[in-house]
């Protein structure tokens, strides 16, 4: 009989090959796909992230447990689609121009994918009007923006300049290591996160299933 805390413990514990075993393993014993989504892979990466704000688990660790989440979710797609199980939510997530850093940014989108949302990874260096059209072609509820420099962390205002002016009505979350609540406020974001579990909170909060 499949065992979804198992396979829970495997994607914490980054056991690729065996959390992949377990989902193919899960499947065959016609478990439904919602509740090995739910039980065993994210209820793994809630876990991830639980660890990760209480400083038991530091990065490399939550990459180990998404690649193993990544590698269940290729196997776990195609029937979630065919079952007709939507994501909690879609998100748009990139650096805002001027800044080449990814490795938040990749963070944050693995931590929320774990968590069940749909994410669109704009890249690195991206214009406030690139955020704009990709948020308008996915139909994303909320853009997250990253900036790891203070220099281009008014790049971030740009951008809520921007949809406020073209009627976007994606929130705005924010974040990054000089980026604060304080700044979050002072551009009008809708909110901000001062890490990748903390933006898998706060997404919730502004897709309303916090």
């Amino acid at each position: 009989m499949a065992d979804l805390k198992a396979l829970a413990e495997s994607i914490i514990k980054g056991k690729r090959d065996d959390a992949v075993k377990m989902v193919k393993q899960a499947l065959e014993e016609k478990v439904p796909v919602g509740d090995i989504l739910n039980k065993g892979l994210i209820a793994g990466m809630n876990e991830v992230g639980r660890r990760f704000k209480a400083q038991e688990f530091y990065v490399p660790e939550v990459l180990i447990a998404a690649r193993a989440m990544k590698s269940s979710m290729e196997v776990l797609q195609p029937l979630l689609v065919k079952a007709g199980i939507k994501p909690v939510g879609t998100i748009v997530v990139g650096t805002v121009k001027g800044d080449l850093h990814d490795i938040g940014k990749n963070l944050v989108a693995m931590m929320l994918q774990g968590a069940g949302f749909d994410v669109k990874d704009a890249g690195i260096d991206v214009e406030p009007a690139k955020f704009a059209e990709e948020v308008k072609k996915s139909g994303a509820q909320v853009c997250a923006l990253s900036a790891l420099l203070t220099t281009t962390m008014p790049r971030m205002a740009d951008v809520v300049k921007l949809f406020k002016a073209e009627g976007v009505s994606a929130k705005i979350m924010i974040g990054g290591a000089p980026v604060t609540q304080s700044y979050a406020d002072e551009i009008g974001a809708d909110g901000y996160a001062p890490d990748a579990a903390s933006a898998v909170d706060k997404a919730r909060q502004l897709v309303g299933i916090a």
